[in-house]
């Protein structure tokens, strides 16, 4: 079944995608470690997490190889900081100043720049976390003044719909404030889109989605 879920994710992504490349993220959670191992031998290159105590539990047993990716996709608290630092290559969910002088002390203890992109806000839902879109001018400048992060691009989630294409507004506003600082900043990834509405977010300029029931089926809360 991930074999075929793959295929039609990747058939999908083909079509509907605005640039050459997409980076697919194998979104994790409640996902047992064979299913996980099975997807990497099947190709996929890149794993993402919600949960810093999970991926402690599962990193473990999971085939790795030089070339996978390990995204934390999850809200981040600071009590969980200097575990993500340690463990994750990209750090999806920054949402504020305060959260990246964290990760910027922790990274600088075992001399690493952490790459990160900022989560910004596009919904109304008080569910949803994120930076509002009109600080994410001041947060680079501050950030850049911190010399163990590397802050690569925007994320961003659209509200759920039954009918996916009301997403595509929120998504198009995202593109915008991508643009908007892309040159300035140097970023290269536009992380938005999931598996109900990934092709929305691919014509509205995405460049990195993240997949998880598309490719391992229904969630199961257990690891």
């Amino acid at each position: 079944m991930i074999s075929e879920n793959i295929r039609d994710i990747l058939s999908k992504i083909e079509a509907a995608k605005k640039y050459p490349s997409v980076r697919v993220v194998a979104a994790t959670k409640t996902v047992p470690v064979s299913s996980i191992n099975e997807a990497l031998s099947l190709g996929i290159t890149e794993i993402g997490e919600n949960r810093v105590q999970e991926a402690g539990k599962k990193f473990p047993l999971i085939n790795f190889s030089s070339k996978l990716k390990k995204h934390f996709i999850g809200h981040l608290q600071s009590n969980k900081v200097k575990k993500a630092v340690s463990t994750f290559d990209l750090i999806q969910s920054v949402d504020s100043f305060r959260i990246l002088e964290t990760i910027n002390f922790h990274a600088a203890q075992i001399k690493k720049v952490q790459e990160c992109l900022i989560e910004i806000k596009i919904s109304n839902e008080e569910s949803k976390y994120g930076l509002l879109p009109q600080n994410i001018g001041s947060l680079l400048q501050e950030a850049a003044l911190l010399k163990n992060i590397k802050i690569i691009g925007i994320m961003a989630m659209a509200p759920y719909f039954d009918k996916k294409e009301l997403s595509r507004p929120y998504y198009a506003s995202a593109y915008k404030y991508y643009s908007k600082f892309a040159d300035e900043f140097s970023f290269t990834v536009l992380s938005m889109g999931m598996t109900g509405d990934f092709e929305i977010a691919l014509a509205e300029g995405s460049n990195m989605v993240r997949i998880g029931t598309g490719i391992f089926g229904e969630r199961r809360y257990n690891i």
